[in-house]
């Protein structure tokens, strides 16, 4: 799944990279309003989870908070955190994934605690969901960025 979400965003940016800042933060209506919005959502969103996982916590204002307002500097920052999230689930056990994670929630500030494979499981889901999002609004723009599926996923047979 690590190795899917670099494959779509690496995919999602060159598309974006087609537009102007200004049609990318044109308001369409979307959750986060924006293409740029769902990005930097996308972006924080893997930031914010990431420092729970690794217990380094990232601290944000809201869910919608512009991390980047230059693009160039959002597409840098999740390139990085991409192979991040690469580098960390490489090292994933069985035994780690059945851990309990303790984390309090943005969206309905508590405390938590859920097994760890739910909350990656979650983290990956999310991506995918605004990914989702963020085709529909390129796609809106007469943009196709073409197949999205896992199984399409290059090189498929050497991240089993």
């Amino acid at each position: 799944m690590a190795a899917y979400n670099q494959w779509m965003n690496q995919r999602l940016y060159e598309v974006c990279a087609e537009f102007s800042d200004e049609e990318r933060k044109q308001d369409r209506r979307a959750f986060f309003g924006s293409i740029h919005g769902t990005l930097n959502h996308l972006l924080l969103g893997d930031k914010l989870w990431m420092g729970r996982f690794q217990a380094q916590p990232f601290t944000v204002k809201g869910l919608d908070q512009e991390l980047y307002a230059d693009f160039n500097e959002l597409r840098s920052e999740r390139e990085q955190t991409d192979a991040r999230i690469i580098e960390w689930t490489g090292g994933l056990t069985d035994d780690a994934l059945a851990c309990t994670l303790h984390f309090t929630s943005i969206a309905n500030p508590a405390s938590r605690s859920i097994a760890l494979w739910l909350a990656v499981t979650h983290f990956f889901n999310h991506q995918t969901h605004h990914r989702g999002q963020l085709t529909t609004l390129l796609s809106q723009c007469g943009k196709d960025i073409g197949v999205t599926d896992l199984m399409w996923l290059p090189d498929i047979e050497s991240h089993q």
